[in-house]
């Protein structure tokens, strides 16, 4: 997933934004909310923090222009202790949750990942298609009961793929919304991590779980779920 982070605090920008790649994330970051701006409505997100208390343009303000712009990715505001009419007035703009500070970035983390999910129509930690699971909290993959050892970026596919099952994602929109503005988008990056994935999880090709649709792109077959073991 590929975020955007408003921050001009630039000690909390760069822990946060460690924490963040920690848990498997590609961060763009801007400093203040002319960038932030900018970086909002040029680039695709899957969701953006925001700081209230921004130079240049406040992170209300920006709220209301990317919304205004009918950008609707999740968007979680930061805040101060005491500023309750900050998170009124931040959802008011659009925002869809806010965090006050000073906050554990574990739980900003949480947060994100509820927001991604509830975005794709997911409620739950545990995603399923067929066989396969994903946990985001967990950060696990399996086969049936089998756990799939996937790198960090095979991860990071898989789990897009999982949020998006029976949609054609073409090679740029995953590769803009797994790498951060700086990859460069002519790399054959995203056909090795699919080759990689039907390797470990489809062996044997039996779901043909990862389609090629020439000209428009992939897409992660919707399977029905396996029966269970008793029926």
């Amino acid at each position: 997933m590929r975020l955007l982070l408003v921050e001009d605090d630039l000690e909390l920008q760069a822990n946060l934004k460690q924490h963040l790649l920690d848990a498997h994330y590609s961060i763009d970051v801007a400093s203040d909310g002319e960038e932030g701006l900018f970086q909002a409505l040029e680039y695709n997100y899957d969701a953006a923090i925001i700081d209230v208390g921004l130079p240049k343009l406040d992170g209300i303000a920006l709220i209301r222009s990317v919304r205004e712009q009918e950008r609707d990715f999740p968007i979680l505001i930061l805040t101060a202790r005491d500023s309750w009419q900050d998170k009124v007035e931040g959802l008011d703009a659009g925002a869809d949750d806010y965090l006050t500070k000073p906050f554990h970035p574990q739980e900003l983390v949480a947060r994100l990942k509820a927001l991604i999910r509830r975005s794709a129509g997911k409620a739950s930690p545990l995603i399923y298609n067929g066989p396969f699971s994903l946990n985001t909290s967990s950060l696990e993959v399996r086969k049936g009961e089998e756990l799939v050892n996937l790198s960090g970026s095979e991860y990071k596919l898989f789990e897009f793929f999982m949020l998006h099952q029976g949609e054609v994602k073409s090679k740029t929109v995953l590769t803009e919304h797994i790498y951060d503005q700086d990859f460069d988008l002519d790399s054959n990056v995203i056909e090795v991590f699919i080759r990689r994935l039907r390797k470990k999880l489809d062996p044997d090709n039996q779901y043909n779980l990862i389609e090629t649709l020439r000209g428009q792109g992939y897409r992660l077959k919707a399977l029905t779920p396996e029966p269970a073991a008793d029926e």
